[in-house]
């Protein structure tokens, strides 16, 4: 699989990604040569999923929604084919014991001292902003005990928007922060309000370097409303639509 991977790479699709959006990398030295880190990213566009880990110096695993490995006719073939050449790992995001799944493929990965790749988001964004980030990547983080780099993807979704099939040639790139450690907080991964602490942190850094409108809902919450509406807009009707003093 490592000998593919260097071929898909260096000369299946790397050469062609990278002339066909210029892509621009900043803060390459934050990524630690070696041992283990997550690298928490962003997520605008499927385009993420190629461009990052083409243009790392280093391999990097990523947790990918189970949809990709499942694609049907030369297109599924070909997104299928992708993932697995990168080390892509699939989940199920239907929650419960697939979200405990899901920890233990990446811990798995963080116990053979490589880099993996989160999307705390859970989701792209539909609509350029940055939304609430999920607190599996906090467990992982103090389970791991491993550093988190933030990684801003940048104009991926004008490259390819959300829904497209097919992408544009637009220049994208990324920005690659500074290393966070949250080694202080060891021993505390059952603490709910540790791990939302250390989400909403890298959520706010990855806001920073992306220069995204944060929305303190998640993303998933969101999809499917009227264009126009906003994702403050949208969490007020949802709350609006609980009953009884329950509703949070």
């Amino acid at each position: 699989m490592l000998v593919f991977y260097w071929v898909l790479k260096n000369i299946l699709v790397g050469p062609f990604v990278k002339r066909t959006f210029n892509a621009w990398v900043v803060g390459q030295e934050n990524v630690p040569k070696k041992g283990a880190a997550i690298l928490a990213s962003n997520h605008l566009s499927f385009m993420d999923s190629i461009v990052l880990p083409l243009e790392l110096k280093r391999r990097i695993s990523f947790l990918a929604k189970s949809e990709y490995f499942t694609g049907k006719g030369i297109k599924g073939w070909a997104i299928r084919t992708f993932m697995l050449g990168t080390g892509q790992l699939p989940i199920d995001r239907s929650g419960g014991r697939a979200s405990e799944a899901a920890l233990d493929t990446g811990l798995a990965v963080l116990a053979r001292g490589e880099l993996l790749g989160i999307y705390p988001e859970g989701t792209r964004s539909g609509d350029g902003k940055l939304y609430r980030g999920r607190t599996g990547v906090a467990r992982m983080i103090l389970e791991g005990q491993v550093p988190v780099i933030p990684v801003a993807m940048m104009d991926t979704e004008k490259a390819m928007p959300v829904g497209s099939k097919i992408p544009k040639v637009r220049r994208v790139g990324m920005v690659i922060g500074k290393p966070l450690d949250f080694s202080r907080f060891a021993g505390l991964e059952g603490d709910r309000f540790i791990l939302r602490s250390i989400t909403d942190e890298i959520m706010y850094e990855l806001a920073k370097l992306s220069g995204q409108e944060y929305v303190d809902v998640y993303a998933s919450s969101v999809k499917g409303t009227p264009k126009g509406a906003t994702a403050k807009g949208a969490a007020a009707t949802k709350a609006a639509s609980s009953s009884g003093p329950t509703a949070r």
